[in-house]
């Protein structure tokens, strides 16, 4: 004789697998979205990750450079690197008030120092602004641009580059020639002043032209100008600075 089925025994089997089966739908539908999440936030860590690297490498090659040194009102034909006479060269560059002592390298960067000479004995500083100021990573004080926003010039592009570390180290009180990233012909007006030891990474034309040192007066200028930081969103000093005038002592 067949065995009777039970009819709860059978329900009870019926419902348990039920279960069974929707608590195995309801897994499989969480490893699915653990798979989604993850593939999402891999793509999402892997985009930061360049947009980091990207920032960086921005970054290093807009320090110290100029987007285009473009013709101003006051346009000089460029000094011929004589001028420096290859020694050193005393000079005051004052800021909101601020007197810098100066020492200009001419043996070792003759083109840039007879350029600057130039300028600063034909007042094309006075009146300019430092428009940049960087406060992470790589410090420096940029100036010289008069259209005071990191595209004007003298009216004149020039190199190559000279005296640039080999190790890519800019000491405290460093001056230096900015220019366009991967441009060693670029140099203009433009400087910047190194206020706290910086690593500044060459690119593909070099590194960046020293052409001196502040002597005196960087303490006052970091208490006046550079403690204040910059605009919010910019790199613009909170604090207006200004080239009041820049004379070269023999």
């Amino acid at each position: 004789m067949a065995a009777k089925t039970n009819p709860k025994s059978a329900k009870s089997d019926r419902d348990r697998l039920r279960s069974f089966q929707a608590r195995q739908e309801n897994f499989e539908r969480q490893r699915a979205r653990r798979r989604h999440d993850n593939r999402l936030w891999g793509i999402v860590a892997a985009v930061a990750i360049v947009i980091a690297v990207g920032a960086q490498v921005g970054f290093s090659l807009t320090v110290g450079s100029t987007p285009h040194a473009s013709s101003s009102p006051n346009a000089h034909g460029l000094a011929d690197k004589s001028l420096a006479q290859g020694k050193s060269w005393n000079a005051t560059l004052s800021l909101n008030g601020i007197a810098l002592g100066i020492t200009l390298d001419g043996a070792a960067a003759p083109q840039a120092v007879s350029s600057t000479i130039q300028l600063a004995k034909e007042g094309f500083y006075n009146g300019v602004s430092c428009h940049r100021l960087t406060t992470s990573g790589i410090f420096v004080l940029q100036c010289g641009d008069p259209k005071g926003d990191g595209t004007g010039g003298p009216g004149y592009e020039y190199g190559p580059i000279e005296n640039a570390p080999a190790n890519d180290v800019y000491p405290v009180g460093t001056v230096a020639m900015a220019r366009q990233g991967g441009n060693a012909s670029s140099q203009g007006s433009q400087f910047f002043i190194v206020y706290a030891d910086s690593t500044i990474p060459s690119d593909s034309a070099g590194g960046y032209t020293v052409i001196g040192h502040v002597t005196s007066g960087l303490d006052t200028l970091i208490t006046s100008v550079i403690t204040k930081g910059v605009t919010s969103g910019t790199e613009k000093p909170v604090v207006p600075t200004t080239i009041d005038f820049f004379t070269i002592k023999k």
